[in-house]
This record gives structure tokens, C-alpha cells and sequence, in this order.
């Protein structure tokens, strides 16, 4: 079946509306704080192996406490592990989350980098993270595959590939570049409201005639 991702990603935009981004929950909750980098880099270090619902309430503790940078920074790891549990490894996650703005503050000015190779170099930062940031946040066309992107890119048809950096390169190479930040906003989405993990509603999916996981007769 030939893939338009452009027109999959014009139903899905038209379906989801602003679509998804790191800290939001599939209630449809927006965060309690601002989409900037440093907001969006943390929520994001917070979304590893956690569900959505967990990392917006995770974020959420955390940033009501410590709203910046700085009281990061300053903050004890154990307490920040408290207010992080909700998103799992509390105790890994809260240690990259301060040494993360202490390198931050001492090497960067206290800004977060645009540049993906800067950021990778961040505790806990891999491809999604720093993609993530430099999407949602900076409003630089990348690619950000998490769980949702590469599952469900795999489930339609547009990518056979077996890990989520193979997925990256070849959502890149097949999508214009102008829409690469579109793919994560609106197929995590997806992945929350329609193509579930467990129990895939694909009656009521707006792209199933374009998924070829789709079964017949819908």
C-alpha cells in the first residue's frame, strides 16, 4: 500500500487538533507550566519508561516546588525523587534531573542548547529527548520517535524498522522536512486516544485506510 505521510498527517492533525506534547496526559490536562526548553527538557527526562498520564503528574509536582532552573539545581536529590515518583525511577531520574541543571547553569549560561549534539550530552538525554526539546520547545523541525512514533509508524506501514533511531532516519528521509515536528505532535496523540498499545480501536481510527494493520472489512 503506498503511504502519503503528508495526508495521514493532515487527518490526524484535523482529528487531534494541537495534538500531543511531553507532560500533557491523555485526559487532555495541559501542564501547569510554560512550553520553553528548560520546562520541556525535564518533562521529557521524566517521560522515559513512564506512562503519559504519569509524567504530566510527575512534572507537575515537580515544577510546583521548583519552578526553575536555579531551585533545581539547588534542590536536594531526594526530594526531588519524592516529587518525581509518579513517573517511576524516581531515584535515577531526580539525580540526572539536578546534575542536568547544575551543567546547565555552569556550562551553558543557564540555557538550554539548541544544537542536538549539546544536548546529548546531557544526563539521561538521548535522540528522543533532545529532538523532543528542540521541536516542542524551540520550534526547530526534527523527528522525535518515542514508544507511540515507533510503534505505530511500524503497525501503518510507513517504516519497517526494529529500533526507534532506524525509525527517526527513515520518518526523515520520507517526510517533508516541514512536517517532521508534525509526526510525534499527532501520532502520540494517536497512540493515546485510538491506537492503543493493547486493545488498537481502529474503528473508529480517521487513517485506517492507509494503515496496513488495519483488518478487513473496516
Amino acid at each position: 500500500m503506498n503511504k502519503d505521510i503528508a495526508k495521514i498527517l493532515d487527518a490526524l492533525s484535523s482529528e487531534y487538533g494541537g495534538g500531543a506534547y511531553p507532560g500533557r496526559s491523555s485526559e487532555g490536562l495541559n501542564p501547569e507550566w510554560e512550553c520553553d526548553p528548560f520546562h520541556v527538557l525535564i518533562a521529557t527526562i521524566l517521560s522515559q519508561r513512564t506512562r503519559d498520564d504519569n509524567t504530566r503528574k510527575a512534572s507537575d509536582s515537580l515544577f510546583r516546588k521548583y519552578g526553575t532552573m536555579e531551585a533545581i539545581a539547588a534542590a536536594d536529590a531526594d526530594d526531588v525523587a519524592i516529587l518525581i515518583r509518579p513517573a517511576g525511577f524516581p531515584t535515577q531520574k531526580a539525580r540526572a534531573i539536578v546534575e542536568c541543571c547544575r551543567i546547565l547553569i555552569g556550562e551553558h549560561g543557564g540555557t538550554v542548547p539548541s544544537e542536538t549534539e549539546d544536548l546529548l550530552l546531557l544526563p539521561m538525554v538521548g535522540r528522543k529527548t533532545a529532538a523532543c526539546v528542540r521541536s516542542y520547545a524551540m520550534g526547530i523541525p526534527s523527528v522525535c520517535v518515542d514508544t507511540h512514533v515507533h510503534r505505530i509508524s511500524n503497525l501503518m506501514g510507513l517504516v519497517h524498522t526494529k529500533d526507534p533511531e532506524a525509525t527517526e532516519f527513515e520518518l526523515m528521509r520520507i517526510a517533508p522536512q516541514d512536517r517532521w515536528s508534525d509526526i510525534n505532535r499527532y501520532i502520540v496523540r494517536h497512540g493515546q486516544e485510538v491506537c492503543l498499545p493493547r486493545r488498537p480501536r481502529c474503528e473508529k481510527c480517521v487513517v485506517r485506510g492507509m494503515c496496513d494493520s488495519c483488518p478487513p472489512g473496516l
